[in-house]
């Protein structure tokens, strides 16, 4: 995630982190190169000249930034539902914390560091990376153990949390109540951690963005041949107007369609489960607290 203040208007039409420029440079240079030599040849192929009007390619651009704008619109329910689940799971986990170090007399600070470690391993799922060093340090070693093996720790994690509420509930240390009330956050927990499963392994249709990435490249280009005759030498300047704002949005949707990656415009994973861990610790009344995540050159990952 881009996290800096607003520049100046000057100042932003410069900005080169966070602006997929460096994604889409390559095609931008190819498209004005390629309106460069359709300039210097006035348009024309093996001695025949291509004739086009700027006219359809002005009905296809509205269609164009339609299907870009229903594109874009599709990534970024995507990105705001990931980040919806994960205020969600925080949320579920203070709430489950505080009823466990309020209501019990039993010691819940396996419990509140149980729940810390599930929003490190949902992270770790999400981006398919192993996190045993982080998870031995908030669980105890046999669990760790399993989890070495488990093929959905978060799962595994869960199960234990629930585990842990009904054995203080046999004892006798947790009213039914509590104990019912405490299952409901860890199911909001599961719920959450579901809905991040899903947006995961459930991609865009693939013949759609095919289809788009098709047209687009398309577009552009044959867009100098079709301004060559209207705006002479000024078409590689328009040509590469229209194919940066076409590519980016284009790029744009790619990044944030998948939200837990780690490219510049993706959820802040790391940071969002550190301020978990650390929300959940200071409940426990804990002052050596685990490092804020820092912005490095303005991304938060």
């Amino acid at each position: 995630m881009i996290v800096r203040p607003r520049p100046h208007w000057l100042r932003m039409l410069f900005v080169w982190r966070g602006s997929v420029l460096n994604r889409i440079l390559p095609q931008l240079l190819v498209t004005t190169s390629l309106s460069v030599v359709v300039v210097v040849i006035h348009g024309e192929l093996l001695q025949w000249k291509v004739t086009l009007t700027a006219v359809p390619f002005s009905l296809m651009g509205v269609a164009l930034a339609v299907f870009l704008g229903f594109r874009i619109s599709a990534s970024y329910e995507r990105y705001w539902e990931a980040r919806r689940l994960w205020g969600q799971m925080l949320t579920a986990g203070r709430s489950a914390a505080r009823q466990a170090l309020t209501f019990t007399r039993a010691d819940a600070r396996p419990f509140v560091l149980g729940v810390a470690a599930f929003a490190h391993a949902v992270r770790d799922q999400l981006r398919g990376r192993d996190g045993q060093q982080e998870l031995r340090r908030l669980l105890p070693e046999a669990l760790v153990n399993e989890l070495a093996s488990s093929r959905f720790p978060p799962v595994r994690i869960l199960s234990w949390l629930a585990q842990w509420v009904r054995a203080r509930h046999e004892s006798g240390e947790m009213t039914p109540i509590l104990a019912a009330r405490m299952d409901q956050s860890l199911t909001v927990l599961g719920d959450a951690l579901g809905g991040c499963e899903r947006i995961a392994s459930t991609p865009l249709p693939f013949t759609y963005s095919v289809i788009l990435h098709r047209t687009v490249y398309l577009y552009c280009f044959m867009l100098p041949f079709g301004l060559l005759d209207s705006i002479g030498f000024m078409t590689p300047l328009m040509v590469a107007f229209v194919a940066y704002t076409f590519f980016a949005l284009e790029a744009l949707s790619d990044e944030i369609e998948e939200p837990f990656g780690t490219l510049p415009n993706d959820l802040p994973l790391d940071a969002m489960a550190i301020t978990i861990e650390t929300s959940l610790r200071e409940m426990l009344g804990e002052t050596e607290l685990p490092a804020a995540a820092e912005a490095v050159d303005f991304v938060l990952t």
